[in-house]
């Protein structure tokens, strides 16, 4: 029953955090340690990714169809360029291809060094400061219906920025975005199409090479579930508010609360309250 509870607070961790610009493997790793719990791991954390990522197919469901669709009647009336949907997809495909490429190069580094507190804490404030900038002088007179390939890349290589800990994907994307002169919505929605590919390739990843530990035991099993699972219902209210947030505020209260968040654990850090 421990090891259930222990999945509930996760997976809302993991949900809460996964979608705002806060950090979700920082928050992973940083709050459990408050409760004396080990380190669930980046294999653990990927594959409960996987719950946030139904919620956000789910979210989306009308635009992925529409996506889907794309393909066919573009195919049949040949004006790729001129279909939104599909020039989206391809978007998406070419803003993944940077995460991919470092998240393989960088794969040990990003299971082991980078999982280190100090890291996440300057990168939760350091990180703040960038967002602030792009935030600040970004035109956001841009949807994705403007988006190139130029574009797609440039925001994909800030998504991978979030494979150091403490980063946040949705920050970094939403990030990458403004300094693309997206619009906060627009930015915030491309962000989340972008991860769906990342979210899924990793956590398939993670679960097959952590395989044997991951499903050591029908408990483990059981509680890895129960994670994914409340993760995604937590994931989906996540995305809903943070789409009806950017309508009408700036990134402003995720820029203070990632300053003081880093700052408190540096705190606890120096004097040995949390390790």
């Amino acid at each position: 029953m421990n090891e259930i509870f222990k999945a509930i607070i996760l997976g809302i961790i993991q949900g809460i955090s996964e979608y705002l610009p806060i950090s979700s493997t920082a928050h992973l790793r940083i709050i459990p340690s408050f409760f004396g719990w080990k380190d669930i791991g980046a294999g653990y954390t990927a594959v409960i990714q996987v719950g946030t990522m139904i919620a956000i197919i789910i979210y989306f469901w009308k635009d992925l169809m529409l996506m889907t669709s794309a393909i066919v009647s573009s195919g049949k009336n040949g004006d790729y360029r001129k279909n939104k949907e599909f020039k989206l997809l391809v978007n998406i495909c070419i803003g993944t291809i940077p995460i991919l490429i470092f998240g393989y190069l960088f794969k040990d580094l990003i299971r082991n060094q980078f999982r280190s507190m100090y890291i996440m804490a300057i990168m939760l404030i350091g990180f703040s400061f960038v967002i602030y900038i792009a935030e600040k002088f970004s035109k956001k007179n841009r949807t994705s219906d403007d988006l190139n390939t130029m574009d797609a890349l440039f925001i994909g290589f800030f998504q991978s920025i979030a494979l150091i800990p403490g980063t946040s994907r949705s920050g970094s994307t939403i990030t990458g975005g403004f300094f693309r002169n997206m619009t906060r919505e627009a930015a915030a929605r491309y962000s989340f199409l972008l991860s769906i590919p990342a979210i899924l390739i990793s956590g398939v990843y993670e679960l097959y090479s952590e395989r044997a530990e991951l499903l050591a035991s029908s408990e483990n099993m059981l509680s890895l579930i129960v994670a994914t699972v409340v993760s995604g219902i937590v994931g989906y209210l996540s995305i809903w508010f943070l789409l009806s947030y950017l309508k009408k505020h700036s990134m402003m209260i995720f820029i203070i609360y990632r300053i003081i968040f880093g700052i408190i654990i540096l705190v606890l850090l120096s004097t040995n309250l949390i390790f």
